[in-house]
């Protein structure tokens, strides 16, 4: 049995090569690309800075980098847990039913003078609440926590219909597909931090900007999920339903729903996760959470403030990655 490919003699077989002129040419253009790229995106800055930080460290010149982060680093510890406030501040302060744990002490309060350009010592009594700052960024926390369920609850009810409706199997019409698609993407589309900028302007500063803004893109992308999974639903029990006489309603809710159920629930829960930490700095523009705390405390150099909020935040997170880890193994 002869084996030449047929029209061509074994002498003119040919091995493959790969390094020819086409790809050598591809590869020098590619190269000139990606180091316009790295140039651009300061690839090649951060490169250099990196590898003076790290001679720097060896006691080999200076570093504008490390000289950063030891900056950082000298006035993020020991972490902010208490606040003291001066009494004269606090409206309604009862001296006979302190907060628990609290107490007064007299201290030097320094006030600068601008007129006069001069520093003012004057006595002052301040109220010191233990672990009082620490209290306060839980409870910003709790609120971030909030503001990512009621981001996601809202997010799914918008993009359940969205994603039926922008499935190819279960569109009434396309342009009804078309136009729930479009709908999707334009809220993909658009950044939480963006959106929360506008709603911000409509709503004022709150949480409700931020609810809002996670709700708007999350169904962007909860919506392209759900429908996808509808898409790749088997097809064999929703035709044997169909040929039974089920309408569309209940092939999808006898067919199609017990089949896709378990992965949106593994993509709900990741956008919860998701909100939560996307939450946390929705705050910077004033959308509610602990980002807006955060904020505060960078703009004013309070390293232990911020140390004490990231702390809490990379708690938060672990916990909550647990947690939904148990749940998904519980309901898939």
């Amino acid at each position: 049995m002869s084996t030449d490919i047929p029209g061509r003699s074994w002498e003119q077989w040919e091995l493959h090569r790969t390094v020819t002129p086409k790809n050598i040419f591809i590869l020098f253009v590619a190269i000139i690309l990606l180091s316009i790229s790295a140039h651009n995106t300061e690839m090649d800055k951060a490169f250099v800075e990196t590898g003076k930080a790290a001679l720097s460290m060896a006691g080999i010149g200076e570093s504008q980098v490390l000289d950063g982060a030891v900056r950082f680093g000298s006035k993020a510890f020991p972490l902010q847990i208490s606040d003291r406030t001066a009494v004269n501040r606090l409206e309604g302060f009862d001296r006979d039913n302190p907060p628990l744990f609290s107490y007064i002490e007299v201290a030097e309060d320094k006030e600068y003078d601008a007129l006069t350009d001069t520093w003012t010592t004057e006595t002052t009594e301040f109220l010191v609440e233990p672990i009082g700052y620490l209290t306060k960024v839980l409870a910003k926390m709790w609120e971030t926590i909030e503001m990512g369920f009621w981001g996601t609850a809202i997010s799914v009810m918008i993009s359940l219909p969205l994603g039926i409706l922008s499935s190819r199997n279960y569109t009434p019409h396309r342009i009804v597909y078309t136009i729930a698609r479009g709908w999707l993407s334009f809220h993909r589309a658009m950044p939480e931090l963006i959106i929360a900028l506008f709603l911000v302007l409509m709503y004022g500063f709150g949480p409700i900007a931020g609810v809002l803004a996670l709700a708007i893109h999350t169904s962007g992308v909860l919506g392209k999920f759900f429908a996808d999974e509808i898409e790749n639903a088997p097809p064999g029990p929703q035709t044997a339903l169909a040929a039974s006489g089920a309408n569309t309603m209940k092939v999808l809710r006898f067919a199609v729903f017990p089949h896709v159920l378990p992965a949106w629930i593994a993509y709900v829960q990741y956008i919860f996760e998701r909100n939560i930490r996307t939450a946390t700095v929705l705050g910077i523009v004033g959308a509610g959470g602990i980002g807006m705390e955060l904020k505060g405390r960078w703009d004013l150099f309070d390293y232990s403030h911020v140390s004490t909020i990231l702390l809490v935040i990379f708690i938060t997170v672990v916990a909550l990655e647990m947690i939904s880890q148990k749940l998904r193994t519980k309901t898939l």
